[in-house]
């Protein structure tokens, strides 16, 4: 009896949301990982072309066009999933993570050491608040104008978990797509060993501070490293509290482990926003998580 050898592992790189991402797959030839390469990219494009807010013709753009108005905006079954997925985020995060606080970025240039004045936040805190968004099952409409809905907070992840999807359905059983960090982990290496995923050093670039295996499932990471300015010896990060306009500041790193992207980035997210309470949030979470505080102290769950 012979044994077949495993199939070899194929490695894509793309551009997409901004990003560098890659797909690495196993695949019997190298003209099939090309389709299924291609597939999932595909997948990806779509979901960054249906919710971008960059791009006036994506869903987003359209319901964020018609806020103030009084039509309401019907939106297809997959939109009206995400919305309720924010809706369960904005309700397990006491408010903090909240996708219609996007517009504070308006206030904030990070490309700029100039902290933003409680005078120049006040009116897009105004405009911020998931609890105001009026939904009548698949129509949506945000009641004020100027008022925005951002799905940056997990779009990112959610396009990883289709893309890992679509490789899935193709027969792929090794491999990973990887979207500038976020990584979905479809299964081992080809000798059955975990992938060795590096956590970015937030106060060293390009070093890496610890190393995480993950066979399967998805690991994120947020950070206040990947967009920020330091002023008067502080540092602000693009990572912004909706309730006062300003950058969360207790955690210089939060990585998790789940089962899907979106899951793990919801995550790390809410957790940098609840600060000190982030803690007690990723415990009770069950999932395996690893935390570096502003004071450079790790944190992982009890043994």
């Amino acid at each position: 009896m012979s044994i077949a050898a495993p199939a070899p592992l194929f490695h894509t790189p793309f551009e997409a949301m901004a990003s560098r991402c890659e797909v690495k797959l196993n695949a019997p030839t190298a003209a099939a990982a090309q389709r299924y390469a291609d597939l999932a990219i595909a997948e990806v494009k779509r979901i960054e072309h249906a919710y971008s807010r960059y791009r006036p013709d994506s869903v987003v753009s359209r319901i964020n066009a018609a806020a103030g108005g009084k039509s309401a905006v019907l939106c297809d079954a997959e939109t009206v999933s995400l919305l309720d997925y924010a809706g369960s985020l904005f309700a397990m995060s006491d408010g903090l993570f909240d996708i219609t606080s996007g517009v504070l970025r308006q206030a904030w240039n990070f490309k700029q050491a100039k902290v933003p004045s409680p005078s120049r936040l006040k009116p897009l805190l105004d405009l911020v608040g998931w609890a105001r968004v009026e939904r009548d099952g698949a129509r949506i409409r945000l009641p004020q104008a100027g008022m925005e809905l951002d799905f940056g907070g997990f779009g990112k992840e959610y396009a990883a978990d289709r893309a890992a999807a679509v490789l899935m359905d193709v027969g792929v059983t090794q491999g990973y797509v990887n979207l500038g960090g976020d990584m979905r982990v479809i299964g081992p290496q080809p000798d059955g060993s975990p992938w060795a995923v590096g956590i970015q050093d937030p106060r060293r670039a390009g070093q890496v501070i610890a190393t995480i295996p993950v066979s399967s499932g998805a690991l994120a990471t947020s950070g206040d490293y990947e967009r920020f300015f330091e002023h008067k010896g502080r540092r602000y990060c693009h990572i912004l509290n909706p309730h006062t306009g300003y950058p969360v500041a207790h955690w210089q790193s939060v990585s998790v482990l789940a089962p899907l992207s979106i899951t793990a980035g919801s995550c790390t997210t809410i957790a940098m926003l609840k600060a000190a309470d982030g803690a007690a949030f990723l415990a009770q979470t069950g999932l395996m998580y690893l935390t570096i505080d502003a004071h450079g102290q790790f944190g992982q769950p009890p043994a």
